[in-house]
């Protein structure tokens, strides 16, 4: 090597230039989604935010995180990157949602082999719509090219939240008890789990690709798999403000089976009438590919079901006029009774 040779960042791959290029796109999204307590700008070291809420005599800060999984790989599949960012968003609103949190404000990361301006613009994109959607800031995030680790065309995201609910209003399970009803909020699909498997019985198992399209299925496998993550917050916070949910769960990895019983106090089980709602198409051809057993299914996907609502008797009829004004499909899918912390199916 000549000793005279001499070396700059970007020739490891890292361009300094160009991730400048693409954080200036980000800080114009960013400030879109701000609110009123936000006192920083995108590119400090840390996002400063107000913590001023009316009507909260004793607040409590909840915060989650959670990333979109290989999800990802449909979408660098099909070049479509603006839905995977409101994904990430979705899901970790949902999980603060279920303890009666609305979010305050948001943080991203997103990594990649190489800055594309273009294609992270279209991430944040959706990370920022999805953040609008929620009343919730886009506060700050971080972005890191690293050629060598990620393969070229990929990146990898994840997500912060931080929201907050007032000590009254806070959704713990303890007021869970037997004959409760467990009612049902559906899905657009997978979300953003098991993708892993669906991938492999879908591209590997069965040969097909993003644009094929199946006789049981209105669109092509790639639109199928990228169906947004639902955010229920718009749905729910009415309910959560007048106290009419005595648990939520947000139906991710596990499924039915494993979340569930993530809120139910002890000496209570939950019992699921199975086929008492619609099932996406998409499962049943996930099953059918790998011949995968019912009880498998449930554990895996969330089967239709995206979030779970455990309401009293007498708050059944308030829960079901207040979505039906809403135009909401709600299902009955079971009730809470005596015994051990777990879930039962029956037919």
């Amino acid at each position: 090597m000549n000793s005279k040779t001499v070396f700059a960042y970007r020739d490891a791959g890292v361009d300094i230039d160009r991730a400048d290029a693409a954080k200036k796109r980000i800080k114009a999204l960013a400030r879109q989604t701000f609110t009123p307590e936000v006192a920083s700008e995108i590119g400090a070291f840390g996002g400063l935010f107000r913590l001023q809420k009316e009507g909260t005599t004793q607040p409590i800060l909840v915060s989650s995180v959670d990333g979109v999984g290989t999800k990802l790989k449909i979408a660098f599949a099909t070049g479509i990157h603006h839905t995977v960012g409101r994904d990430l968003v979705a899901h970790c609103v949902n999980d603060i949602l279920v303890q009666g949190a609305a979010p305050l404000f948001f943080m991203d990361y997103i990594a990649t082999h190489r800055m594309e301006p273009e294609v992270i613009a279209k991430v944040v994109e959706g990370i920022a719509a999805g953040c609008r959607e929620s009343e919730c800031a886009l506060l700050g995030g971080e972005t890191a090219e690293m050629p060598g680790f990620y393969s070229s065309g990929e990146y990898d995201l994840a997500g912060f939240i931080v929201g907050l609910v007032d000590q009254s209003h806070l959704v713990d399970g303890r007021r869970i008890r037997p004959g409760d009803a467990i009612l049902g909020l559906a899905s657009t699909g997978l979300h953003t789990n098991g993708y892993s498997l669906a991938r492999k019985l879908l591209f590997e198992v069965g040969g097909h690709e993003v644009g094929t399209r199946l006789p049981r299925l209105t669109l092509p496998l790639g639109e199928v798999l990228l169906q947004p993550h639902r955010n229920y917050l718009s749905l729910l916070k009415p309910l959560l403000e007048r106290g009419r949910l005595n648990g939520l769960a947000h139906i991710t990895g596990g499924g039915l089976t494993d979340n569930l019983p993530r809120i139910l106090p002890g000496g209570c089980s939950a019992h699921i009438q199975l086929k008492s709602w619609p099932e996406p198409p998409i499962f049943g051809v996930l099953q059918e590919l790998g011949r995968i057993d019912e009880a498998e299914m449930l554990r895996t996907f969330n089967m239709g079901i995206g979030m779970a609502l455990i309401v009293a008797p007498e708050e059944v009829p308030r829960v079901e006029e207040h979505l039906d004004r809403s135009g909401e499909p709600l299902y009955r899918i079971g009730d809470i009774r005596s015994g051990k912390r777990r879930v039962h199916y029956r037919r």
